[in-house]
């Protein structure tokens, strides 16, 4: 039996057994993770969309209409490019510092936001924005609870919708053009870390596959800059039709987050009732 005197004298072997320590520590948390089945929740629904033959081209009827179909595909998907440089602005402003997005199984939490997270949500972000502090409101189920004009108001003068905040203003959203030159590159380092943004007809097919026609479109490298332009003027987010603004950006971002889920009414509420 080794004496914890002599361990404390002696600098190498006390070296050797903390390491050892934090091994079996580290050991606990991550062999589980590669045995656990639906560590991340399979989330699906169902869409009709255009019929597509074995070479992906439409499949007409007698009438030369488009055959639709009704099939179940990923409900949760990459964001689009517009999305995609909102979150970007979203990180570099340091929104998580006082936000977080992870809903917990507590009755408090999901009368106030809504079913708890699901870590399916979170599988296309790197690094996720769960967060620690909530200095403002949760943001996980955001999205089409306000308006756009309310996000414009409440980003360029915060007090002008809650009285009571005090988060700072962000004027320059507004009034600065988002930069989206680079995009197509960017989609393409973040495709490098697993997310799944076309580049090849390979990648493309996957995605029919996966997300359905429309989302694939959105998700080609290549039509980046094009699918960003043409979901900006939609969406009219800065409610400034004129001009492509990172307020565009920021709050497509906002708009998108907790809406790509469908939860009924009353779910979420098993694992916090009784909390």
């Amino acid at each position: 039996m080794i004496k914890h005197e002599r361990l404390e004298k002696n600098t190498g072997l006390l070296l050797l057994f903390t390491l050892v320590v934090i091994s079996i520590g580290g050991l606990i948390e991550i062999v589980p993770l590669f045995y656990i089945d639906g560590s991340v929740e399979e989330v699906k629904k169902n869409i009709t969309e255009v019929k597509l033959d074995e070479n992906y081209q439409q499949v007409l009827d007698e009438n030369g209409n488009a055959v639709m179909v009704t099939r179940e595909v990923d409900a949760i998907r990459p964001y689009t490019p517009l999305e995609f440089l909102g979150r970007n602005i979203y990180v570099a402003e340091g929104c998580y510092n006082c936000h977080s997005q992870q809903i917990r199984p507590m009755q408090d939490e999901y009368e106030r936001y809504g079913h708890y997270s699901l870590a399916a949500e979170s599988q296309f972000d790197k690094p996720f924005q769960w967060g620690s502090r909530r200095i403002g409101p949760d943001l996980a189920r955001v999205g089409g609870k306000m308006d756009n004009q309310w996000h414009v108001d409440h980003l360029v003068n915060p007090k002008s919708r809650v009285p009571a905040s005090i988060m700072p203003k962000y004027p320059w959203l507004l009034e600065e053009d988002l930069y989206y030159a680079d995009v197509k590159a960017q989609m393409n380092a973040a495709r490098i870390a697993g997310i799944p943004y076309s580049k090849t007809q390979e990648e493309y097919e996957a995605n029919i596959e996966r997300f359905g026609v429309d989302v694939a479109n959105m998700l080609v490298i290549d039509l980046a800059a094009q699918n960003l332009e043409a979901q900006a003027a939609a969406g009219n987010y800065d409610m400034n039709p004129s001009r492509l603004t990172k307020m565009d950006a920021l709050i497509a971002y906002l708009q998108v987050l907790g809406t790509m889920v469908e939860f009924k009414e009353d779910q979420g509420i098993e694992f916090s009732e009784f909390r």
